[in-house]
């Protein structure tokens, strides 16, 4: 890992989907336990969740009975009942941000595009704790993460892990099921966050759909990443090139962060 951890993820991302059974066992374990630790490095992320407010207790809420507590002496001096919107209650807000990760996972998915999806999921389930969802797809495509459901990250990572390569790639399908699934977040921003070289290989035109897209950035392979880059041109899209899977984490913080 510290002489070539590109190299690395990607022998383990490979040896996670080893035939023999104890093998592909522990790779996944260790891979898992490595992707994590990675992208846990660094000040922490907490954007997607929702915090505690004070609201007058009218909005709605769980009423807070020690804030409430000078309203209803005030009404009880003047011999009346307290106003609601006197009061206060607690409530949630809405998180800032929802994420979901669209995995590409048609024709060639190798070590080091299963090591980056994996470092590329897990960076979601930092940024966004409580708000991100992860689909793969080629010409279907496959929920791995719901938006509302909830998954520890290493389950997420270990299904990444498990992912094989066929198909043509469906892009504008994926991008209607992933905007699809933002849409039961609660969260003020909402992000597509597409891991693929944007090379749609059906009869779609993706371009119509990623033009809708509220907000899309595209991490593609550094190595052919010409359509993607077209395809943000011509979207509005915010894309950056991954020169390794290492860098993936950094470069979707980085997006995000524009």
């Amino acid at each position: 890992m510290a002489a070539d951890p590109d190299a690395t993820l990607a022998l383990l991302a490979e040896m996670a989907r080893a035939t023999d059974e104890k093998l592909r066992a522990a790779a996944r374990q260790l891979a898992g336990r490595i992707v994590l630790d990675r992208v846990r490095t660094g000040p922490p992320r907490a954007r997607g969740i929702g915090k505690l407010r004070n609201v007058p207790a009218d909005r709605g809420g769980d009423l807070d009975l020690d804030a409430s507590m000078p309203a209803v002496v005030d009404a009880k001096a003047l011999r009346r009942p307290p106003h609601l919107g006197d009061l206060t209650a607690r409530t949630w807000s809405r998180p800032e941000l929802a994420l979901c990760l669209l995995v590409d996972a048609s024709g060639s998915m190798g070590g080091e595009r299963l090591a980056a999806a994996a470092l590329t999921a897990a960076a979601c389930a930092l940024r966004a704790p409580g708000e991100y969802a992860v689909l793969s797809f080629a010409r279907e495509v496959s929920v791995l993460k719901a938006i509302d459901a909830p998954a520890a990250p290493q389950t997420v990572v270990d299904a990444i892990l498990g992912l094989r390569g066929h198909g043509v790639t469906a892009l504008a399908t994926a991008l209607r099921a992933a905007t699809d699934e933002l849409e039961r977040s609660r969260a003020s921003r909402r992000v597509v966050v597409l891991l693929s070289d944007c090379r749609a290989t059906d009869d779609e035109d993706p371009i119509p759909v990623a033009s809708r897209v509220p907000e899309l950035v595209i991490l593609a392979p550094a190595e052919g990443c010409e359509q993607a880059e077209d395809l943000a041109a011509r979207t509005g899209a915010r894309w950056a090139p991954m020169t390794g899977s290492s860098a993936a984490p950094a470069a979707l913080l980085s997006l995000l962060d524009r």
